[in-house]
């Protein structure tokens, strides 16, 4: 990889993992209702990217599933998950998003995982159940149950993008901010108060954490990915997106003070050792799709 490419990535990466510090202040710290600001990020995402968003991709119901499921579905559950998460904790969970892709890729797709990959698969596994396991129990806090169901949305959605061709970056940005826009409005008009009230108590917080998600994470970020992941190959890409919840991690122990114990190194040890597994290992049906997902929003 060229240096200036793999420096493209390390900005990606930092990007990637600010944004989880940042959306876990907007929502857990200045109490801004996580439906509401998901709405309204998609809302900038859809203007900026309107003029790509026709010619509309074929078939019209399949890109706007994969927009929900990858967009609205994902970034919903993943607010609401910050409200009670840490993002050290969340990035570690979200990283299930890796066997769950091949799980269904399997299903659907028909891959064959052979053993090296199911390890990993398996180790992720542990690992995420080690960061989620308390001494109590498995009684932990929804919000990370929220998190590993975002993680089955983006996946979910990036399998059935498969089966989907020749939709550019910028195309697939602008379905996934107007599919996402509308029913997040309505979601949170019908479920959550005070929205406008939160919003302007911190107004230049908010603008800003709006545009910086909005705009650099989504619109600047993931297209330079998706570039990336175009010339180089996935088990080269993929490996190296691992950056991202390294960084959130020490984001969060530094700037939200998240609690980081024994229990979380081992665990998150154990998963991105299972994700670097099976990102190393050649996937014939879709490359492209599990270097796609294998990164935290």
């Amino acid at each position: 990889m060229k240096l200036r490419d793999f420096l493209i990535l390390l900005f990606i990466c930092v990007v990637w993992a600010s944004n989880n510090i940042v959306s876990k202040i907007v929502v857990a710290e200045w109490h801004v209702p996580p439906l509401f600001y998901a709405a309204v990020r998609f809302a900038v995402v859809s203007l900026a990217t309107l003029p790509w968003l026709l010619p509309a991709p074929r078939p019209l119901w399949r890109i706007i599933v994969v927009a929900l499921l990858m967009g609205g579905g994902n970034f919903a559950l993943l607010f609401i998950g910050f409200k009670t998460a840490s993002p050290s904790a969340a990035s570690v969970v979200v990283q299930l998003g890796m066997p769950m892709t091949t799980l269904l890729s399997m299903l659907m797709l028909g891959e064959k995982v052979r053993w090296r990959r199911g390890i990993g698969m398996a180790l992720t596994l542990i690992g995420a159940l080690v960061v989620m396991w308390h001494p109590d129990g498995m009684a932990l806090s929804a919000g990370l149950w929220l998190v590993a169901a975002a993680a089955f949305s983006g996946s979910l959605g990036a399998v059935m993008m498969k089966q989907m061709e020749g939709i550019r970056p910028l195309r697939f940005q602008a379905w996934v901010g107007f599919s996402s826009l509308w029913p997040l409005a309505l979601a949170s008009a019908v479920f959550e108060q005070g929205q406008v009230g939160a919003a302007m108590a911190v107004p230049w917080g908010f603008v800003g954490a709006i545009l910086f998600s909005a705009l650099i994470v989504s619109v600047i970020g993931h297209t330079f990915y998706y570039d990336l992941i175009q010339r180089y190959e996935a088990t080269l890409i993929s490996p190296l997106t691992l950056m991202t919840p390294l960084f959130t991690i020490a984001m969060g122990v530094t700037i939200t003070h998240d609690a980081f114990d024994l229990r979380m190194g081992i665990g998150a040890s154990l998963a991105l050792l299972g994700v670097l597994i099976i990102a190393l290992r050649p996937n014939h049906v879709m490359p492209l799709l599990t270097a796609i997902r294998n990164r935290v929003q």
